[in-house]
Order: structure tokens, then sequence, then C-alpha cells
């Protein structure tokens, strides 16, 4: 069975209560059950983490290739923006990675147009609110495939 690294980023712990115009209406805990349903339908696997904290999402990424994971969906949040340390572990992983986010970054604040993460991800999705992650998700498979 594939497994997935399914990676939340800083404040997403949020969600349901932060902005919800912005990120929408769904607790992180609903989330990741539509997350783990979709990709049990699939046949995949999931390892859902989240913090707030650079070091901890770092480190989760450079564990998973001897944890047995061969794909990464990581939403950086904040991060995707600043962290060029989050940006080369990922790299370093050796796995593909596709970038998710709730919104569309393009649409919102110029800061927010530049993401330090995406050059090193096969692809980004955002825009699509939760469906982000589960496009990424129909995703992983094609992508192992490849």
């Amino acid at each position: 069975m594939t497994q997935v690294l399914v990676v939340h980023g800083p404040n997403l712990n949020l969600l349901g209560s932060r902005e919800p115009e912005i990120y929408g209406k769904l607790t992180l805990e609903q989330v990741n059950q539509k997350i783990t349903e979709l990709a049990g339908q699939l046949g995949l696997a999931t390892h859902i983490k989240q913090s707030n904290h650079e070091g901890e999402l770092i480190e989760y990424i450079q564990q998973a290739p001897s944890n047995n994971i061969q794909a990464i969906i990581i939403n950086p949040g904040g991060y995707t923006h600043t962290s060029v340390a989050l940006r080369d572990a990922i790299c370093g992983s050796g796995l593909p990675a596709i970038e998710v986010h709730l919104s569309n970054i393009y649409k919102r604040e110029e800061f927010r147009h530049r993401s330090l993460t995406s050059a090193v991800a096969v692809g980004q999705i955002c825009g699509f609110g939760v469906d982000s992650y589960l496009l990424a998700l129909r995703a992983v498979p094609q992508l192992i495939k490849a």
C-alpha cells in the first residue's frame, strides 16, 4: 500500500475558526477525516501531521523516507513564502511532493504570490478549499507510477 505523508503547516490547527471566509468552515479534524476517507478509497495509507514549528515540519519530512513514505502532500502555510529550510527538506527527502493551499495564494496579498517550496514540488494545487488536498491525493497513484 502506498504511504503518503500529509503535512499541515502553521495555523492550520485553527481551521474552522480562523478566517472562515478564506479558509472555510471545516476544522482540521474534519479535513483530516475527508483525507483519510478518500485515501482509503484510493488504496493509500496516510500519515497526517500538523505543527506550528518549522523544525518539527522539517523532521517529519526528513524522516519520511525511513518511514517508507512514497509521496508527500504539504500545505506549508505561511512557511511557503519564507522557509528555505523547509524547501531544502522537501528537496532532500527525494520524495515527490505536492504543495497544496486552501485559498488561491495568487489572489491574495502580493507577499503570498511567491512560493519557495513550489520549485521543489511536482506541482501545486491551490484555491479549492479542502478539495485541494483531495485533488492532490488523487494525483498520488499516477505520481508513484511515473
